[in-house]
């Protein structure tokens, strides 16, 4: 009703005076109760799979760490090519192999070798060794990727490994300083070696050491001694037949040999007489010429029975 009055009772109920919020100042902060202390067994728990987590990635990073000081001390250690610039190596690790497996069967390890400079080859022998094994070397720097392409690509297809793709420079380095197993471990020290080859010497002292040590039968290392080995003459002497087939036997050397008269030998020395007719490396008489000569040296001997049908695919061919 009109003229009543009204009163708020404070908080106990009683009248007067206002709640205690009521009479705070402006701008001061209200009091916060202290938090309860957490017992023990309140404590907040780390949970297992989190816990495990941790142990994983720690244990990655000590994995990744161990893997890059390994790379590092792999990579540190191979071999060095300057000292190839203007001095032959006095052994490879190729002849190392095979004088070790000579021994362990028993056997005194035959070794012949002459060096000689790229300018006392027949020029038409090293064509031919361009042709059968690198066509592209002097055009890469250590790794043909185009040809390593290919190979992968006819890899999958066939669902096998085939034919190489490894160029001369890394041809030169795995005989230089590499063991002959198939692992991805030694083909990436290989890749790394053919580059610090191609970084460090001319394309053409590359050339001359790699015919120089080449594996060209049982016991037979470079161009010269094959060709006293497999037709008694020098290597500036060679014909381009001769040539040839000294090119053809490299992805098997001590299988494809002149004297076993090898139908795969006979039928790769003859594609290889073709390229070089292609290239113009040769004129066409001088390719009818060179054909002509193949077939006489690799010929069968009549009395001699027919073997067995070979394997076109070379035994040793590197991966």
């Amino acid at each position: 009703m009109a003229g009543d009055r009204f009163e708020i009772g404070g908080p106990s109920g009683g009248s007067g005076g206002d709640p205690p919020w009521a009479s705070t100042r402006a701008g001061a902060s209200l009091p916060i109760a202290a938090p309860k202390p957490i017992g023990a067994s309140a404590a907040v728990k780390i949970r297992p799979t989190a816990r495990k987590r941790s142990w994983l990635g720690l244990l990655c990073l000590v994995l990744l760490v161990s893997l890059g000081s390994w790379c590092f001390y792999e990579y540190a250690t191979l071999p060095d090519a300057r000292s190839l610039i203007d001095r032959n190596p006095e052994t490879t690790a190729l002849i190392q192999a095979r004088d070790t497996a000579a021994r362990s069967e028993g056997k005194t390890p035959r070794h012949r070798q002459y060096w000689v400079q790229l300018t006392s080859i027949a020029p038409r022998a090293v064509d031919s060794v361009i042709a059968s094994e690198d066509a592209g070397f002097f055009l890469h720097h250590g790794i043909d990727f185009d040809e390593l392409n290919k190979v992968l690509e006819q890899a999958w297809q066939k669902r096998t490994l085939g034919r190489g793709a490894s160029t001369i420079t890394q041809q030169l380095a795995k005989n230089l300083w590499l063991s002959n197993d198939r692992s991805l471990l030694r083909k990436g020290k290989e890749f790394i070696l053919a580059r610090r080859l191609e970084n460090t010497l001319p394309k053409k002292r590359i050339l001359a050491l790699y015919l120089n040590v080449a594996e060209w039968g049982d016991g037979v290392y470079g161009i010269e001694a094959g060709s006293r080995e497999h037709f008694g003459i020098s290597a500036s002497e060679l014909s381009v037949a001769q040539g040839a087939i000294l090119a053809a036997m490299l992805p098997a050397p001590r299988h494809w040999t002149p004297e076993r008269r090898s139908r795969a030998l006979r039928k790769r020395a003859l594609g290889i007489v073709d390229r070089l007719q292609g290239t113009g490396k040769i004129s066409a008489e001088e390719g009818e010429t060179a054909r002509s000569e193949i077939e006489r040296l690799l010929a069968k001997d009549s009395l001699t029975p027919e073997p067995a049908p070979e394997n076109e695919e070379p035994p040793e061919e590197e991966p």
